[in-house]
């Protein structure tokens, strides 16, 4: 989390204030926080963009927690279910995240929003869910494309299909992981914060 996050467009700046320091005679260091919800590493629950549909407290952490794969989508500008069905993913593949060249933008953490970022497709969205996929991530702030409508969202969230938005996987090669992505438990809530890391499948 960093003051110069891009966010989308509209979306509130991250402010990050500082309201008691010891270096000006105060008797803590404390700091206050003033972010979006879908700020940096976050994930999507059903309310977002299903209306009575689940928070994200809702989510359980089975979920969030387990085995995934990390697909390589280097070279391309967006991902569409023929792209998908091409992986042959292992089966049982419940987890997928997507690698493109979205990561290279984070090596400059404070660089202007680019719509042109790599996403899902609605066909692609549609794949997912036929399949059996009960979570996705995107190295950038969507999982849909910036000019798409939202029924990539729509398709994916109608399902419950977790979203996980924002993730920095520049240095994580394509294969197999256990994922660990851990929400705060904010209730009442479309969208929350996220750390998420990933262990090698050994």
């Amino acid at each position: 989390m960093h003051p110069n996050l891009p966010v989308w467009p509209g979306g509130p700046q991250p402010n990050i204030i500082h309201k008691m320091r010891m270096g000006d005679g105060d008797e803590a260091n404390v700091t206050h926080l003033d972010i979006g919800s879908h700020t940096g590493t976050h994930i999507d629950a059903p309310l977002h963009f299903v209306d009575g549909g689940k928070t994200t407290i809702e989510i359980p952490l089975e979920k969030l927690v387990g085995p995934c794969q990390v697909v390589d989508f280097r070279g391309k500008t967006s991902i569409a279910a023929a792209d998908l069905a091409a992986l042959h993913l292992p089966p049982g593949t419940e987890k997928l995240l997507f690698k493109t060249d979205n990561s290279r933008l984070w090596e400059d953490i404070s660089h202007p929003f680019n719509e042109d970022f790599c996403a899902l497709t609605a066909d692609a969205a549609q794949w997912v869910v036929d399949h059996g996929i009960h979570l996705v991530g995107i190295d950038y702030l969507s999982i849909q494309l910036y000019h798409d409508s939202f029924e990539t969202h729509v398709i994916l969230l109608s399902k419950e299909t977790v979203i996980v938005e924002g993730l920095d996987l520049r240095f994580v090669e394509p294969g197999a992981y256990r994922l660990i992505c851990l929400p705060l438990k904010i209730a009442g809530v479309e969208g929350t914060l996220a750390r998420a890391v990933l262990e090698p499948n050994d």
